[in-house]
């Protein structure tokens, strides 16, 4: 298929049928794919892309709408939204019907429990992909990343600081 908008529509439809732990989880993925697979925006646009969707308010999938304008215009937006959300809306349909008739059976809860250490781990994995592709593997930029995330998960300060604290270092042109 050489249709952009057709090829991302299907990749972000399955996607979605896969997301576990949320839509952010699958962001190294979508990122391989618009990136090194199609070549249609630089990984410094997909960060970029990222970025603007984790500061806006909303849902994280807020990303694939972003992909979407950046590769098709309004009509890959749209698309890429609705291939977001319907597949989730379904599956979460389901789930809940199905937990409703076996929540309580043992086997549910082990399963609900084995599930948690895989969404922490794609979330981590996207965690991770971010980092290095905004960072440009310049130690200065990782050590900035990693005491970010260090801050944030010993301390329940705002996560404000750490982004002022890099604002500044980049006027400064320190980074």
């Amino acid at each position: 298929m050489d249709n952009p908008l057709g090829l991302l529509t299907l990749k972000i439809l399955f996607l979605s049928c896969i997301a576990v732990g949320g839509f952010i989880a699958t962001v190294p993925e979508l990122n391989r794919f618009v990136v090194h697979v199609q070549g249609w925006m630089t990984d410094g646009t997909f960060a970029t892309l990222f970025a603007l969707s984790q500061a806006s308010p909303g849902p994280n999938l807020i990303v694939a709408t972003l992909v979407g304008w950046e590769v098709a215009g309004l009509p890959g937006a749209a698309l890429a939204t609705l291939a977001t959300c319907l597949p989730t809306l379904f599956v979460a349909y389901a789930a809940m019907r199905f937990r409703t008739r076996h929540g309580q059976a043992g086997w549910f809860r082990m399963v609900e429990r084995a599930i948690l250490p895989i969404a922490v781990g794609l979330i981590l994995a996207t965690a991770g992909l971010l980092a290095a592709t905004t960072s440009g593997a310049e130690p200065r930029r990782l050590a900035l990343t990693g005491a970010a995330a260090l801050f944030l998960l010993v301390t329940r300060r705002s996560p404000l600081i750490p982004l002022a604290v890099a604002a500044a270092l980049g006027a400064a042109g320190l980074l």
